[in-house]
């Protein structure tokens, strides 16, 4: 008598509810052989701290007076229990020199660190300054864990053989109340305003920017048209489309905009996706560069001047956004002046292509965008011309299936930033395929897997720079009748490129179950 061949059982699915020290393969902050002081500028607990940031104030230490040659702001932070990732800014002086979003604890308990260079913050640093952070938290019976953060500044004295670095010598915050948060969250057609003087001899000015979306937001890269969303409210679709700028004006004028990477909660699509690695730009954010210089010949005439941030267009959901400017002076003149600006910065032509039919359908976006400005400037050096500019094309192609059920997003932008024969190129990538079964919010599975790609590089204007990040990772998360049935993933991470000193480094990791192996 023979047996038919039995099938083999499928594998049970994992319940991990503990998972190691959240990692990344990003390089170490480089830390120079001078002698260094550092003071802890904050020892706080945020729990139920919604509109509760921590004020406070940072002085440099007297032993270490300056000038720097390197100041590296060090988090460490931890959190125990079950909590949502949350986001975090950070303020000295009004300037915003740090954000970044918390990873999700475990029963367990997680620490997690980092270091962030603020050398370019020098100018505010030479005396006391009101010192804010900002991390919106709630603590209750379902989420109990508070986070536990504590920052410190060391400060890295110059000496011959370490000067200090070349770098714009003001800089001016675009928070309204140094004492203060300052962000906003801001939602369609509503911008950031800020009024700021400029030093009258300026010769260089720079906008740096910080841009994050939330709710329906968070995900804008897998969004789909708003009319098909509203059509089919039963399937939680969030519209607004996929493509997103964040631009920039000056005294009402267009100034430039920026394509904003498509960064991920540590939360986001399902939470074991990202333990023990963070989504790429979720833990150590990146701002985002406007050179500003051809609106000079306006701004140097010693009054106030308005600039805005303006979030993308066409948003369902708020973006928060916040940032600083950098004023580099001449030292040869009482004031710089210069021509009007001369500016080139149409609307987006994004272009949908739509298949299908309903929620079992294919949606194509492209943009080709690029912009410019420039002017001409009376400097120390006689007349120079001055112009920043941004292109880009970004694709996006999203399919729904299975009534929704089914989703994947495939992304791609590349494009470069020139400013004076600087430029900063960018390769951003994004594939994301979701699988979600909901009955409720206790009964449900989500199945997915991304790839997440940021290549960066700079040419010109001094020391080159590249990196390459990529992440791929996998996994679901899933209850029954509110019970946790499903938590598992893995992931690996790669990093290559030159470190903060040109130095070649290349750090991979690779991890299953919520730890490294």
């Amino acid at each position: 008598m023979t047996t038919a061949p039995q099938a083999a059982a499928a594998p049970a699915d994992r319940v991990v509810t503990d998972y190691q020290d959240p990692v990344q393969a990003l390089p170490p902050v480089s830390r120079p052989p001078t002698p260094s002081c550092t003071v802890t500028a904050m020892k706080h607990t945020f729990a139920n701290s919604y509109g509760q940031p921590y004020v406070g104030t940072l002085a440099p230490p007297a032993q270490c007076a300056g000038p720097w040659t390197k100041v590296v702001l060090s988090w460490t932070a931890s959190s125990k229990g079950r909590q949502y990732d949350r986001l975090a800014g950070l303020w000295i002086g009004g300037a915003e020199v740090l954000r970044t979003s918390t990873p999700e604890p475990d029963p367990s308990g997680i620490t997690w660190h980092f270091d962030r260079d603020i050398t370019e913050f020098s100018p505010l640093l030479h005396r006391a300054q009101p010192f804010v952070m900002d991390l919106g938290n709630v603590v209750n019976q379902t989420y109990t864990g508070p986070y536990d953060v504590e920052v410190t500044v060391t400060y890295y004295q110059a000496d011959r053989a370490h000067p200090a670095p070349e770098q714009a010598d003001t800089v001016l915050p675009l928070a309204a109340d140094a004492g203060q948060p300052g962000w906003q969250a801001l939602p369609d057609g509503k911008n950031y305003t800020a009024q700021v003087t400029v030093p009258a001899n300026t010769a260089k000015l720079t906008a740096q920017v910080y841009a994050r979306g939330g709710g329906c937001e968070e995900f804008w890269w897998s969004n789909v048209p708003t009319e098909l969303a509203k059509a089919y409210p039963q399937a939680g679709l969030c519209g607004g489309g996929t493509y997103r700028e964040v631009g920039v004006r000056v005294d009402g004028r267009p100034a430039g905009v920026v394509a904003p990477y498509s960064v991920i909660y540590t939360g986001g699509v399902a939470p074991m996706l990202w333990r023990p690695i963070s989504a790429i730009d979720a833990i150590v954010t990146l701002p985002y560069t406007i050179d500003l210089s051809p609106f000079l010949g306006t701004l140097t005439d010693g009054r106030p001047h308005t600039v805005e941030l303006v979030p993308p267009h066409g948003i369902v959901d708020s973006w928060t956004l916040g940032g600083n400017l950098f004023a580099t002076t001449d030292p040869g003149v009482r004031r710089v002046t210069g021509t009007a600006p001369s500016t080139e910065l149409p609307e987006a032509e994004v272009r949908v292509g739509t298949t299908g039919t309903g929620l079992d359908t294919s949606i194509a976006t492209h943009v080709a965008r690029s912009w410019h400005t420039s002017a001409l400037l009376h400097t120390s050096r006689g007349l120079v011309p001055v112009r920043a500019s941004g292109q880009w094309t970004f694709d996006n192609t999203t399919k729904l299936a299975d009534s929704a059920s089914k989703q994947n997003t495939d992304q791609h932008v590349v494009g470069s930033y020139g400013s004076m024969g600087k430029v900063d190129g960018f390769d951003f990538s994004l594939r994301a395929d979701v699988t979600q079964k909901i009955v409720d919010d206790n009964n449900y599975r989500i199945d997915a897997s991304v790839h997440m790609g940021r290549r960066l590089w700079t040419v010109g204007g001094g020391r080159p720079a590249l990196s390459e990040d990529t992440i791929d990772t996998s996994g679901g998360f899933g209850r029954t009748n509110g019970v946790l049935t499903y938590a598992d993933g893995r992931s690996h991470e790669q990093w290559t490129g030159l470190d903060d000193v040109g130095r070649w480094y290349s750090k991979r990791i690779n991890t299953e179950h919520g730890y490294v192996v």
